[in-house]
């Protein structure tokens, strides 16, 4: 871990890496800090949330070293064969990087990456810890709750990372006394395979707390872009529309999903098309996405097209439930309705 400036305050030794939220995307956050060496307490009020957190976390760890290895023999080989490209959404990032510190396999001596995470139900079990991102639903209230008692819970210096979509790092760090030390960590999903992070600077965010989340970042093997505040960012500013609008295509009758995604990818290069996209992400957490961007910006071209509330409506929010636009039979039923983790399964 690195060494501390002068101007930062301390670390206790052992300090754990908070994470809020044990769904897609809690889970895969988690994973990247403990790969990277780090402890990390999860914390999750829904039982069945936190029962399955070890196993998808198990796999998860398992997938990211089949990457490595796969990775590591196409590199030995100097040929492209085997060699692992994104599937998961437009960016095109590696995901043979990012995994872990620099992307490495820590030694067989060490704590196994499952064992260095705890999980709780409690979000006092998070007092110790001096760095905590909150992947929690795409709900203003949900974040407001979570925020307010981590702000009661943990010690002043702690910085709160929210992994929020499109909600402003303005209004979130309004629920803390310590609008300094909250930032926006705009992971991707898959987490633990995706390169970069979007990090997001309020106006009151401290340059101290811009500095300690790069520099963390760095350490879990992510580049962070810093970006100012708005609503939706970068990214989901413009993907969002972008995914409404595919959806409104294909509502419409002009062309069928497999015609839609392909001509994003053949004649545009994206790894994905949008509709697969939105169904990686959950097309819940999409609407919500929508929702939450027409609240902040007024902009009507945000509001969710016919189609889109219709499968979210029927409960076909994309792979995580095994239909969306496209249907993923080798996908298990398995909805994320639970409060806190159900935001969690977001592109980012």
């Amino acid at each position: 871990m690195r060494e501390r400036k002068d101007s930062e305050p301390a670390i206790a030794t052992g300090a754990p890496v908070g994470v809020v939220g044990a769904g897609t995307m809690g889970i895969g956050v988690a994973q990247c800090f403990a790969e990277a060496g780090y402890p990390v307490v999860v914390v999750d009020p829904d039982p069945a949330a936190l029962g399955g957190g070890p196993a998808r976390l198990r796999a998860g760890v398992r997938m990211a070293q089949l990457l490595r290895r796969r990775s590591s023999a196409s590199a030995g080989s100097g040929s492209g064969a085997g060699a692992v490209t994104g599937t998961d959404s437009d960016s095109g990032a590696d995901p043979g990087r990012g995994i872990g510190a620099g992307g490495g396999t820590p030694a067989s001596s060490s704590p196994s990456p499952e064992a260095r995470v705890v999980w709780s139900e409690k979000l006092s079990d998070l007092a110790p810890a001096f760095f905590v991102v909150e992947c929690a639903r795409e709900k203003v209230p949900v974040k407001e709750e979570i925020l307010r008692q981590l702000d009661q819970v943990c010690g002043p210096d702690t910085v709160f990372a929210s992994c929020t979509s499109c909600i402003p790092i303005t209004r979130l760090g309004s629920f803390t006394g310590r609008p300094d030390r909250v930032i926006g960590t705009h992971f991707m999903n898959p987490a633990p395979l995706k390169d970069a992070v979007e990090v997001i600077r309020a106006p009151r965010t401290s340059e101290q707390t811009v500095r300690r989340t790069v520099d963390l970042l760095a350490e879990i093997g992510k580049q962070a872009l810093v970006v100012r505040d708005a609503p939706g960012f970068v990214t989901n500013r413009v993907l969002m529309l972008t995914l409404n609008e595919a959806a409104t295509v294909l509502g419409e009758g002009t062309a069928d999903a497999e015609t839609v995604d392909r001509i994003f990818q053949d004649c545009f290069g994206h790894p994905m098309g949008p509709l697969r996209t939105a169904d990686l992400i959950g097309l819940d957490t999409v609407l919500d996405s929508l929702d939450v961007l027409r609240e902040f910006t007024g902009d009507e071209r945000f509001r969710p097209c016919a189609l889109l509330a219709r499968h979210v409506a029927e409960g076909s929010v994309g792979r995580k439930s095994g239909r969306g636009f496209y249907q993923y039979p080798e996908q298990r039923q398995r909805p994320e309705h639970h409060l806190v983790s159900r935001g969690g399964a977001s592109h980012g």
